[in-house]
């Protein structure tokens, strides 16, 4: 709009310039016509608007949301073993090797025993004379099949009178030796004559579970099975 009102202006400079100088008049005597489009300048002049200030931008506070709080980490779950069952020399072996873990309490050694069927006996007896005068009562009531347990231990003294695969046998056999008179026998589970070992392992984080996974390289034969922890 400013340009148009200059160049509205020039023209009417000009125009006056000319008209005044007679060159479009019959001469200088002749009265000089109101200069062009005067009440367009005027109107041009009026209609010109201020020059506004820029706007100042308004600041927003971002609408951005908020980081969300990081979720705490749960601790990784721990794990737990069973390994066995160890016998003989690899009893030692083995629990040398878990020492080196440093588990304390995270390691159980459990002594295991297997049944490998039923026997009949009479309990230990206080010495060879009772034991002596046991067995003439035995063949007295027409048993002659018996055994004498002779070997230290708890069993010093028991006489055994039968061993059975089960316990239904056994049993059976217990009842026939009532109807003879023997009346103190009793029925025992036999088991295996070598002592087995279970190692239980609970609680272990990722680090044990890697070393124990390495030693049980060197018992490639012995089960380590994972199991529920309590």
């Amino acid at each position: 709009m400013k340009i148009f009102f200059w160049i509205l202006v020039a023209l009417n400079v000009v125009l006056f310039a000319v008209m005044k100088s007679g060159l479009l008049n019959g001469g200088p005597d002749e009265p000089v016509p109101v200069p062009l489009h005067a009440e367009l300048i005027l109107d041009a002049a009026k209609s010109e608007p201020a020059s506004a200030p820029a706007p100042t931008p308004v600041s927003h506070p971002s609408s951005a949301p908020a980081s969300a709080p990081v979720a705490a980490i749960a601790p990784a779950a721990l794990a737990c073993y069973e390994w066995g069952e160890f016998s003989g020399a690899e009893i030692e072996k083995v629990a040398t090797a878990l020492g080196r873990l440093h588990l304390g309490s995270k390691l159980a050694r459990n002594d295991v025993s297997h049944t490998i069927g039923y026997w009949v006996y009479i309990p230990p007896l206080k010495d060879k004379a009772a034991v002596a005068q046991k067995v003439l009562e035995l063949k007295s009531l027409g048993v002659t099949d018996y055994f004498v347990v002779q070997d230290a231990g708890a069993w010093l003294n028991a006489i055994s009178l039968g061993v059975f695969k089960t316990q239904d046998a056994a049993q059976s056999f217990l009842e026939g030796l009532k109807t003879k008179g023997v009346h103190s026998a009793k029925i025992g589970e036999k088991s295996a004559s070598k002592p087995a070992v279970m190692f239980e392992l609970s609680g272990l984080g990722k680090d044990e579970v890697d070393k124990l996974g390495a030693l049980q390289k060197d018992f490639p034969e012995i089960a380590l099975k994972p199991v529920s922890c309590h």
